[in-house]
């Protein structure tokens, strides 16, 4: 069995959370995520301070665990930025190696979530992209709405492939994750959809965000993997999300899910189950 990639994504758990959770304690929760094995950490995002206040100590966390050597270890960095800007502040550390974009293949949620329309989007992209070949980062680039939308926007699995082949000719990310925005993807439309693209675009690596309940978390992980995917993102206990899933039960896909599933299909290992336990317990005291 093909090992696979699990990317923790903490940011996406803590952008959304109601309460402020300060920053000791995302540096105390990090520490113990970076120890666990986990191939990449999603740590925070280069974003409006206003829009997104619970990310406005990014740098600060950032700058901290650099400066204690935490991100040297083989868990690579990813951060996600929205403008050139966000870009420049991300590019400051060498400790970060991944830079992730969220672009929407739907003109009314790319309006909604970022107030550009997706040819602003695609420029504010290219000038992302500069900096990234500048400073040798790596580039991944989320296609929210992935697998659909509610607001009446064409979608369907040529149009992904379209759309894949525009990003990939144009900027050549080293993933392209799709991204089930609202969680209302099932399994058949999420295997559908990474069999499109897999074998169109066999030199790139091709990632699942996905958002589930906590009874269909299972299957669409197991729907994407076996249509090929390798990379998965998850937060532990499955917090976080997005708000216009409509259904406070919709979440990141529980890592604790993805754990059990690809230890026991021998595609992955955990580093240090101490650690594990650690960040757990962690978990269940932030949130």
């Amino acid at each position: 069995m093909r090992a696979v990639h699990i990317v923790e994504c903490p940011r996406d758990a803590i952008q959304g959370w109601p309460s402020p959770i300060s920053t000791e304690d995302k540096i105390a929760y990090y520490r113990s995520l970076l120890d666990v094995g986990f191939n990449t950490l999603d740590l925070g995002s280069f974003v409006s301070h206003k829009a997104v206040p619970q990310m406005a100590d990014t740098f600060k966390v950032i700058r901290s665990l650099a400066e204690e050597g935490r991100l040297e270890g083989p868990t690579r960095s990813l951060v996600i930025v929205g403008n050139e800007r966000g870009a420049r502040e991300a590019c400051q550390f060498d400790c970060i190696h991944e830079i992730g974009f969220p672009f929407s293949i739907s003109e009314q949620f790319q309006l909604r979530n970022t107030g550009a329309s997706i040819e602003q989007a695609l420029d504010r992209l290219s000038r992302i992209h500069e900096h990234i070949i500048t400073h040798d980062k790596q580039l991944t680039v989320y296609i929210s709405m992935g697998f659909g939308n509610p607001y009446g926007d064409s979608w369907s699995p040529q149009l992904l492939v379209d759309w894949a082949g525009k990003i990939i000719e144009r900027y050549g990310p080293d993933v392209v994750a799709l991204s089930d925005t609202v969680g209302k993807a099932d399994g058949p439309a999420i295997a559908n959809s990474f069999e499109a693209l897999i074998p169109a675009f066999d030199t790139t690596t091709f990632g699942a965000h996905l958002h589930a309940t906590p009874w269909d978390a299972l299957e669409k992980i197991k729907a994407a993997h076996n249509a090929g995917c390798l990379r998965f993102d998850g937060a532990l206990r499955g917090i976080g999300g997005c708000p216009m899933a409509q259904d406070e039960l919709v979440g990141n896909i529980p890592t604790e899910h993805m754990i059990e599933y690809f230890v026991d299909a021998g595609s992955w290992s955990i580093n240090d189950p101490r650690a594990y336990a650690q960040a757990q317990s962690l978990a269940a005291d932030l949130f």
